[in-house]
């Protein structure tokens, strides 16, 4: 897609409700990976901008990801607690960011936090814990 900023990729995580929630692209940033996606018709709700749920979606998606991408091969997990802050909304259009870190990890639950922004826009802070379902 010609409106996918250079360096973006689509995800190599997929599922039926993550293809639907999407598309959603991912890079590796100076702090870890950002996943995005464009917000399209299906993402608007009747105000016109981004449904509450497509950002908290794509929160938990890029929070669990960094989580998930913390080990090689890549650790099972499952989210405990979801935490959002909507700070501004996002319009039909819009490149959205999620950039996640990890507050700390143990070898069965992780905490990690972020922010999702479009441009220099803060649209939500978010943060999580998760349980790492090592076998």
């Amino acid at each position: 897609m010609a409106d996918i900023p250079a360096g973006f990729e689509r995800a190599r995580f997929s599922s039926p409700f993550l293809d639907v929630a999407g598309p959603y692209y991912e890079r590796q940033g100076e702090g870890g990976i950002i996943v995005a996606t464009r917000i399209n018709k299906g993402h608007i709700n009747h105000i016109q901008v981004a449904h509450g749920g497509v950002l908290g979606t794509l929160a938990d998606v890029a929070l669990s990801y960094q989580v998930h991408r913390a080990e090689k091969p890549g650790l099972p997990v499952a989210t405990m607690n979801l935490n959002t802050n909507f700070l501004a909304g996002a319009k039909l259009g819009d490149w959205v960011e999620a950039h996640a870190v990890i507050d700390r990890i143990s070898k069965r639950t992780a905490y990690c936090s972020g922010r999702i922004v479009c441009g220099d826009t803060v649209l939500m802070t978010m943060s999580a814990v998760f349980a790492i379902l090592r076998k």
